[in-house]
């Protein structure tokens, strides 16, 4: 099964490897190290292309977020979701229409500036040193559409949640168990759009994804004790500093 994989995908051994790789990062991004989610995206456009690597990463996604959310069960704060879930999923329906009329270096580009935005919205934030909440309806609005269309667009929405999740100033484990839901949710919504409107989404790609699960096991094992060790102050601004990088990994 795994030659006729290597095949039918065109991979290598070292293609192999770099998926493996993908696992363990996914596994320790979902469970709170997530400024290494920013590798993710450029090693899975390398090995399928842009657009369909977003589907191969879905259940990959999917897997991880089950293991997170079983972690950090308790620790979401269900408010934020509610507010942006609705705006989520307008957004979510602008890059399924937009995404499918689009080739992939365009793809490329709008996730590129998606990513960037959110990132600069995070630094600005920081400058100003904001002490006041900007819980408002149009914060949520402009968030959850941004979110919804690069998670669709390019499985990315991290730096854009990370943004909002940031600005509530929720503590660590609050950060990570609220995003852990929010992102199962959304990834479960994303399923029908990859199968249907896309295609991204096969029997072969799947079960390339099984051979993944290990990998993510691991990696979830290895965030949760290293999330641990942080701070509240060094997780913050590790959080960030890599959010920034994505930003500009995407865009190179």
């Amino acid at each position: 099964m795994l030659g006729e994989l290597s095949a039918h995908f065109e991979m290598d051994t070292i293609d192999w490897l770099l998926m493996a790789l993908v696992g363990m990062i996914v596994g320790m991004s979902k469970v709170g190290i997530g400024g290494f989610y920013a590798a993710v995206i450029p090693i899975m456009a390398f090995i399928f292309g842009p657009k369909a690597s977003t589907g191969v990463l879905v259940p990959i996604l999917i897997f991880a977020d089950i293991m997170a959310v079983s972690y950090y069960r308790r620790a979401a704060t269900w408010k934020y979701i509610r507010q942006l879930l609705p705006w989520t999923f307008v957004g979510l329906g602008l890059g399924v229409w937009i995404g499918d009329m689009i080739d992939d270096q365009t793809f490329k580009n709008v996730l590129a500036v998606v990513v960037l935005g959110g990132a600069a919205i995070l630094v600005w934030l920081e400058i100003r040193k904001l002490k006041e909440i900007p819980d408002y309806p149009w914060f949520s609005a402009i968030i959850g559409i941004l979110g919804g269309f690069s998670t669709i667009v390019g499985n990315f929405a991290g730096p854009v949640m990370t943004v909002y999740l940031l600005s509530m100033r929720l503590p660590k484990t609050g950060f990570i168990g609220t995003a852990a839901w929010f992102f199962f949710i959304i990834n479960l919504v994303k399923i029908p759009f990859h199968l249907f409107v896309w295609k991204t989404v096969t029997w072969s790609s799947f079960q390339l994804d099984l051979w993944i699960i290990p990998t993510i096991i691991l990696g979830a094992v290895l965030g949760i004790q290293l999330v641990k060790l942080f701070s509240e102050s060094f997780f913050r601004q590790f959080t960030i500093a890599f959010t920034v990088l994505s930003a500009l990994l995407i865009f190179l």
